[in-house]
């Protein structure tokens, strides 16, 4: 086996070669990785949380490999990015190549073609058959930000709507529309003016409440506290993703964009962890077969580069000033040439189907789980990004305490696994679309040990 040696340890090289098994040859972490995080703590700031403190030095397929030699298996693909796997050959191939041309020039400053094929690219994957224009940024958050600048320069109002449970970025405007306090926006205000918030659709916790009339419910409250004159847009994940992975009910998202169309409010899908086949469709605005106005992507779309769009309506791209968006590092040829390379594995290896594929995988496994103890007071999600809710049983109250225990055994056994929630009682499996069947069902069932057990 081809080996790299570094400073601490001798380990296996990363990507789809990487042996396919989980392997444990120290206590998680190891004390290769407790050095690390001795280190970490004198050299990093305190305010850089770590989930797990495994330091990685390979990864691909299904696992990630840690300094210590152990091989853990991957259900959260850092979080929702490595679609592809990490490390896979189109992107490895693609990335050399640019590297060897040039790293940076500013798209700004001096152009090049791959960022007009990307956004050529978006352009045709995304939902509606409309004219359409794309621009490239680097983070989620810039994404989203830049959307509202759209949408205001578009509609010429001011006012923003997020949900409920939402989470869209740490930078101060999408603090703002992001909804949990801790730990994301405690002590950081304050916010962006002109951000309001309305009740979404959480099928578990309203009640079951019908999608239209929950929608209606919603709009009730958008034209009595803020009015239509005055919303330039509406943004909304179809999937919540940091918020718990909640599906809105049915008719949620159409009747939000009907009303949106109607009163000159643009309607921003957040698809920055629902985007690239990880819903078992390329976005998930599609399982209702709705168009957005604006899309916003990132996290799945250049196999782990840092790379983020906006895609939308021509007219409503075109509004603002030229110069008026852009960025030293938007549309990095390096991010650029990952992306069309990513985007094409998932066009070629079918992983819009394997999504669903392993949507239905983890459905029937976690459905089982459910069957046998009522602790798990819902499944849900769709393709690969799929959870469960952990509640007091006799209360339906959310058991935050549960799902912390559950987290810290399954990693104890070496399961990359992350939580999630407005309260703290999410668990979610996001695993790279390159794992095996036998692999996720291995980790999986760990996961279930570890709810037994708790």
């Amino acid at each position: 086996m081809t080996v790299v040696e570094t400073s601490t340890s001798t380990v296996p090289l990363g990507g789809p070669s990487l042996p396919q098994e989980r392997r444990l040859v120290t206590r998680i972490p190891g004390p290769k990785s407790q050095a690390l995080q001795a280190r970490k703590a004198q050299a990093v700031s305190a305010g850089v949380g770590i989930t797990l403190p495994v330091y990685v030095v390979a990864a691909g397929g299904g696992v990630l490999v840690d300094v210590d030699g152990n091989s853990l298996i991957d259900l959260g693909s850092g979080i929702a990015v490595t679609g592809v796997g990490n490390s896979a050959p189109r992107v490895v191939a693609a990335v050399t190549a640019q590297l060897e041309q040039f790293t940076h020039t500013c798209f700004s400053v001096a152009p090049y073609d791959s960022y007009i094929e990307v956004a050529e690219t978006l352009n045709r994957l995304t939902p509606g058959d409309h004219e359409k224009r794309s621009v490239l940024f680097n983070s989620g958050a810039e994404a989203v930000e830049n959307a509202v600048k759209i949408a205001r320069s578009f509609t010429h109002k001011q006012a923003v709507v997020a949900f409920d449970h939402a989470y869209h970025g740490r930078t101060n405007l999408t603090m703002g529309l992001t909804a949990k306090n801790l730990p994301y926006k405690n002590g950081f205000g304050p916010f962006a003016p002109e951000v309001y918030r309305a009740p979404m659709s959480y099928p578990l916790r309203d009640g079951g409440l019908d999608g239209a009339v929950a929608a209606r419910r919603a709009i009730l409250q958008m034209e009595k506290q803020i009015g239509a004159d005055n919303l330039a847009a509406v943004i909304i994940e179809p999937i919540q993703g940091e918020g718990g992975f909640i599906v809105p009910a049915a008719g949620f998202l159409p009747t939000l964009l009907t009303w949106c169309r109607a009163n000159n409010v643009v309607f921003i899908a957040d698809e920055i962890q629902t985007g690239f086949a990880r819903t078992g469709h390329m976005f998930a605005s599609e399982h209702e077969g709705i168009v957005p106005d604006l899309i916003c992507t990132a996290k799945g779309i250049a196999g782990g580069l840092p790379l983020s769009a906006v895609t939308g309506r021509a007219d409503i791209m075109d509004a603002p000033q030229a110069g008026g968006l852009g960025g030293t590092y938007g549309g990095n040829p390096l991010a650029c040439a990952a992306a069309l390379a990513t985007i094409e594995t998932y066009e070629a290896d079918h992983l819009v189907e394997r999504a669903a594929a392993i949507g239905r995988v983890m459905s029937d496994v976690l459905g089982a789980f459910a069957a046998a103890d009522p602790r798990i007071a819902e499944v849900r999600g769709r393709g690969a990004m799929m959870a469960i809710e952990l509640v007091d049983p006799d209360t339906n109250e959310p058991d935050a305490a549960l799902t912390a225990r559950v987290i810290a055994a399954t990693h104890a056994e070496g399961v990359i696994l992350l939580g999630c929630g407005t309260y703290g009682n999410v668990i979610r499996f996001l695993p790279p679309l390159s794992i095996s069947d036998d692999l996720l069902r291995e980790g999986l069932h760990i996961v279930g040990d570890a709810l037994a057990l708790s």
